[in-house]
């Protein structure tokens, strides 16, 4: 029996008030959150393909499609990734050629970013995959689990 047949065949008992002070592992956010995430990134690098991006390349790609130029400093925030995190996700991509970037004219500490044609064409390639990771990953829930999940993580996030 895997972890997860245990998980899902644990039948709730009767609650005491012992059992309203114990602590279970598994039934914390935390907990499910990171199993959730290790899900869906076991996923996400099993369906990307030959692209042979992260889950936070594919991000930065994304929104840097999605906004023509951007900031590092803007990209960061759209991805919800720190300074020194989006700092190396964009040297890695420029290293592979996949991003540009240039020094705004008007305020030399901000790098401006774009997508260069062979970033654009794993963009391209990417999404398609992209919207499978999530069909994949979400499977297991009925179509309103699934909008209901989302939402809900809407709101935490």
């Amino acid at each position: 029996m895997t972890d997860r047949t245990k998980i899902a065949a644990r039948q709730p008992e009767p609650a005491s008030a012992a059992d309203e002070t114990r602590y279970v592992l598994e039934d914390q956010i935390g907990h499910l959150l990171r199993r959730a995430h290790q899900r869906a990134s076991a996923i996400f690098m099993d369906r990307i393909g030959n692209a042979r991006l992260t889950p936070t390349q594919y991000a930065a790609l994304v929104k840097i499609q999605d906004e023509g130029e951007v900031s590092q400093n803007q990209l960061g925030r759209l991805t919800a990734m720190d300074p020194a995190t989006i700092k190396g996700v964009v040297e890695r991509l420029c290293a592979r050629d996949l991003v540009a970037s240039h020094r705004d004219p008007t305020n030399q500490r901000r790098l401006i970013l774009t997508l260069t044609a062979a970033g654009q064409r794993v963009v391209d390639q990417a999404i398609p995959r992209g919207r499978e990771i999530t069909d994949s990953t979400l499977a297991p829930l009925s179509a309103g689990e699934q909008r209901r999940l989302i939402a809900l993580l809407k709101r935490l996030a």
